[in-house]
């Protein structure tokens, strides 16, 4: 995985996957953590991103997705576990099979990705329920309200 750490810094890249569908929005956590974020992983090195994304779906949900465009390029400094990342990120919308058994469930399911404990779960896409959540980074309520038709370039400084 691209990842480098030099002391308290840490550089990660990083691909994201935005599943909408019935304006439910997928989101998932590390088992404890209080926050959410998308689903998505590192990229392995010689691995493009939307190989990465597929691959990081078939690991924790087995499922194939498909890719449909790219949506925003964010870099995104933040601090966690007393490291100050410096994350490159790319934000893909991604569209599940429709006969997909993850297709809007309600409440949460869990997932086990290299003995690491997710779960995932679809919120409503309404702003004021997102702008409650805990969803980093901070940009992502506001900004899941209008998915861009092209690429946008964001500049991220989350505490």
């Amino acid at each position: 995985m691209i990842r480098f750490e030099e002391g308290e810094n840490c550089f990660n890249y990083r691909v994201v996957g935005v599943a909408v569908h019935e304006n439910f929005v997928l989101l998932h956590q590390a088992e404890g953590e209080d926050f959410w974020t998308f689903p998505g992983g590192r990229a392995e090195f010689g691995e493009t991103a939307e190989q990465t994304l597929k691959r990081e779906m078939r690991e924790e949900l087995a499922v194939d997705v498909e890719i449909i465009r790219l949506l925003w390029f964010v870099e995104n400094f933040f601090t966690y576990a007393d490291k100050r990342y410096h994350e490159i990120a790319l934000y893909f919308l991604m569209q599940f099979p429709v006969s997909s058994k993850y297709l809007v469930r309600s409440g949460s399911f869990p997932c086990e990705e290299e003995g690491s404990k997710l779960i995932f779960q679809w919120f409503p896409c309404q702003p004021e329920l997102l702008s409650k959540l805990p969803l980093l980074p901070s940009f992502l309520p506001t900004a899941l309200q209008e998915l861009p038709e092209f690429v946008q370039h964001v500049i991220q400084h989350d505490q």
